[in-house]
């Protein structure tokens, strides 16, 4: 058996933000459902005290909702939110790639080409956790490398609405395709410098995200994570 190792108190809640946020984006935590504090203290070995900083962290990039007489529950967005929100996501990716590809250094480029690859062999092993992990260390790389720290804010209030439902548009398996192959262009489009290109590009697949989104909404067809990888087919097509 494994040592115990102590996580200093201070850092306790962001880990336990951290295994929380996990849970909501993969559909582990059904929107709108309830975080039940007795029972999520008792899955993740801690008190209420950094549990209930873990929500408030949560609560503040929208991914909970904190309800009169209700507590805590996994922020549930109607079919206009998400569609207002990814609407205004898309002008912020867009701008983000238009100025990525004017002000990328070698070094940024290199990083995103290896996150890039990671992310390839994880879809090639149907390992969506691991994907979507890359796929938003990418976006984020991306942002950075537009050099623009107000945009890089605004970027990440709004984006942490959206975790969740980014995370879900990739369950069907023709969609999670085709955004790879969106993501190969995006890469070639940096190494270009093509920054209209690349602007128009990160609106089209953002609103891709979106379709995908607002169809999985309207049938009610959302699956956790462990259920959309397991019926995934298992042949390489990357």
């Amino acid at each position: 058996m494994a040592d115990i190792v102590a996580i200093p108190g201070q850092v306790l809640h962001q880990q336990v933000a951290v295994r929380l946020r996990q849970r909501i984006v993969e559909g582990e935590i059904a929107p709108g459902a309830k975080l039940n504090e007795r029972e999520l203290c008792e899955q993740l070995q801690v008190s209420r005290t950094p549990l209930r900083e873990a929500v408030r962290m949560l609560a503040a990039e929208g991914l909970v909702e904190l309800l009169p007489n209700r507590g805590a529950v996994a922020t549930q967005l109607s079919e206009q939110d998400v569609a207002d929100t990814f609407e205004v996501i898309a002008g912020l990716e867009a701008q983000s790639g238009e100025l990525a590809a004017q002000r990328i250094d070698a070094i940024q480029l290199a990083e995103i080409r290896a996150l890039h690859y990671e992310m390839l062999a994880a879809h090639t092993r149907r390992d969506l956790s691991t994907y979507y992990r890359l796929n938003a260390l990418i976006h984020n790389a991306m942002n950075a490398a537009a050099g623009n720290a107000v945009l890089t804010h605004t970027y990440r209030t709004v984006n942490a609405r959206l975790q969740a439902l980014r995370f879900r548009s990739n369950f069907d398996e023709r969609k999670w395709l085709h955004a790879v192959q969106e993501h190969e262009r995006m890469v070639e489009m940096l190494s270009t410098r093509d920054a209209a290109g690349l602007r128009s590009l990160m609106v089209q697949h953002l609103m891709h995200k979106r379709d995908a989104v607002l169809e999985l909404m309207r049938t009610g067809a959302e699956p956790t994570a462990k259920a959309a990888s397991a019926r995934a087919p298992r042949k390489a097509r990357a």
